[in-house]
């Protein structure tokens, strides 16, 4: 579905490349996580793989990036806003209306979608998110995680094949994130939409992502299952970044030679690690 194709790009005003000879494919009903430290290049990579990049910012740009078969150089955004929407990390910034039903149907409007199916996808992103309680409200009156799930439905009723988020839990309590991961998976699962999510949560992407995506300094440097991308936890501290600590646990303990299983992701898969470890049959 999309094919990012040795990758380099450069902003004008920059003495290095933000993305360094990147190739990535992206298939139908992926659910894709990126993740690096500050300055990976992976708001770059998700504005490129959406075509914002090299349309919107001025810069270098090698390589090519298609979705469907459409080069992004040679179609101008709108080509794609239909096929790929973004959730911006910057929500706020992002909405467009004050009241909830407005900001959905805003797109709408503006993408010419008739007045009989206006009403019938309103209703459709509105129980999708589950949010069909909030129809009436101000948006100002919402907490982060309402606005997030605003913003998703506006999007999903302009029907994307696509969602690329960037870090949509950056000002979430953990509750509220994970909430965020779940509704994502539904929407993959249920829905068939391919998912693209920035973020630097590294346990909620190795619990709920297919692939996690790892970048440095703009170069690629995982493209993996999360269960193998996470067993490279030395490489993880050489990068800076942060591994579940469920996982530093089971690496450890691989290491000491008490456990020869995988690396665990979730707090029930180290809870059998350990019971495992201790030979705690209960």
């Amino acid at each position: 579905m999309i094919v990012a194709d040795h990758v380099t790009f450069q902003y004008a005003d920059s003495s290095d490349p933000a993305l360094k000879d990147i190739s990535l494919k992206i298939g139908d009903r992926d659910f894709i996580g990126i993740t690096g430290t500050s300055g990976a290049g992976k708001s770059t990579l998700a504005m490129a793989l959406n075509g914002v990049i090299p349309h919107e910012f001025k810069g270098d740009f090698y390589g090519s990036v298609k979705i469907d078969g459409m080069d992004t150089v040679e179609h101008q955004v709108e080509d794609f806003c239909r096929k790929v929407g973004e959730v911006f990390q910057d929500i706020d910034s992002q909405m467009v209306a004050s009241v909830v039903e407005d900001e959905i149907l805003f797109g709408l409007e503006n993408f010419g979608v008739s007045h009989e199916e206006i009403g019938a996808r309103l209703e459709k992103a509105l129980d999708d998110l589950g949010i069909a309680e909030l129809r009436t409200r101000e948006i100002s009156s919402l907490s982060g995680g309402q606005k997030q799930k605003v913003a998703i439905a506006a999007i999903l009723a302009l029907e994307p094949q696509i969602l690329v988020l960037d870090e949509p839990t950056g000002e979430l309590d953990p509750e509220s994130s994970r909430e965020i991961f779940g509704l994502l998976r539904k929407l993959n699962e249920e829905k068939g939409i391919t998912i693209v999510i920035v973020e630097q949560k590294i346990k909620l992407l190795c619990e709920y992502v297919k692939r996690l995506v790892v970048l440095d300094k703009g170069s690629l440097v995982f493209d993996d299952v999360p269960g193998e991308v996470i067993t490279h936890i030395d490489m993880f501290k050489t990068l800076g970044i942060n591994v579940p600590p469920v996982a530093e646990l089971s690496h450890l303990l691989r290491l000491d030679g008490l456990w020869n299983g995988g690396i665990t992701l979730t707090v029930t898969e180290a809870e059998k690690m350990v019971r495992e470890v201790l030979h705690d049959p209960v």
